[in-house]
């Protein structure tokens, strides 16, 4: 008797209270109530998978539409960026000086400086098209180009203008000095005047298909640039004219894929009536301190 005793009591602690028949507080038999307590389990247990399944699902997704999203932004600004690479330097300039027209970037009628820089550096992409015919006139350009930066970086808000920059040095004296910024202004200027002569001898209709573009040059050359320039300036320009590439080629390089006349001709129409009245004020403000008559040394 005492023996049995125990033994139930050992099978109680072992195996709790529902062993050998115990009840288990809520009704069923006891094999049956650690059957349901199992079920319970592995369906709690199931739910639970099932949850952090759908999360890791939803997860994934998610990150996937991220990683779309940005391959979708990625491919978007390298189109973009081809797309602005297409840009011919004539269609940029026209960007360039838009604002300008529409009264956005003019400050007293006096010339901004920024846009200045930007148009003086896609006349060194246009003169590196023409070929080493026009090396001497491209270093003469970076030169000026990298003078009127390193003033404008002094104090930008204070040289936002043409103007400023040859106010300063007028007062100080040093403007018709060989290393001026006014000197710099005076010949990137005759820079452009010389592309906007060549751009509207190569959009011209009549008679311009039967002229090398070595001629169209040299006519540029003359009007714009040649009655400023010593003899020496002038010798070597007429020797550089031999290596002037054909204008076809020329052509090609100047505005992109399709070097037809009619996309020429747009794209100077365009520009020519922007760019005019730009460089027109800068002579203005040039001859009001007396620079527009600058010769080279």
């Amino acid at each position: 008797m005492v023996e049995r005793e125990r033994d139930e009591g050992e099978a109680m602690a072992v195996y709790g209270p529902w062993h050998e028949g115990g009840a288990p507080a809520a009704g069923g038999g006891g094999g049956d109530g650690a059957v349901e307590v199992e079920v319970v389990v592995v369906t709690a247990a199931g739910e639970n998978g099932e949850g952090e399944r759908d999360s890791v699902e939803r997860d994934g997704q998610e990150e996937r539409k991220e990683n779309d999203d940005e391959e979708e932004a990625e491919k978007k600004d390298d189109e973009d960026e081809e797309g602005l690479e297409e840009w011919s330097e004539i269609r940029l300039a026209t960007a360039e000086l838009s604002p300008i027209s529409h009264g956005k970037l003019s400050s007293s009628s006096s010339p901004p400086t920024l846009p200045f820089l930007s148009i003086s550096l896609l006349l060194l992409q246009v003169l590196d098209k023409i070929g080493p015919t026009m090396a001497v006139l491209r270093l003469d350009v970076q030169r000026n180009i990298e003078r009127l930066q390193e003033l404008y970086l002094l104090d930008p808000s204070k040289y936002s203008t043409l103007t400023a920059m040859v106010e300063k040095e007028a007062d100080e004296g040093t403007a018709r000095k060989a290393d001026s910024c006014a000197r710099a202004i005076v010949w990137l200027t005759r820079s452009m005047d010389f592309t906007i002569a060549l751009l509207q001898r190569l959009e011209e209709e009549e008679g311009s298909d039967q002229q090398s573009l070595a001629q169209l040059v040299e006519a540029a050359y003359k009007v714009s640039l040649k009655p400023w320039h010593g003899w020496i300036a002038s010798a070597a320009s007429k020797i550089a004219m031999k290596l002037i590439p054909e204008r076809k080629i020329f052509v090609g390089w100047l505005v992109g894929k399709d070097p037809s006349r009619s996309v020429l001709k747009d794209e100077i129409e365009r520009l020519v009536p922007l760019l005019q009245p730009f460089l027109v004020d800068i002579h203005d403000m040039l001859a009001k301190f007396r620079l527009d008559r600058l010769k080279s040394t």
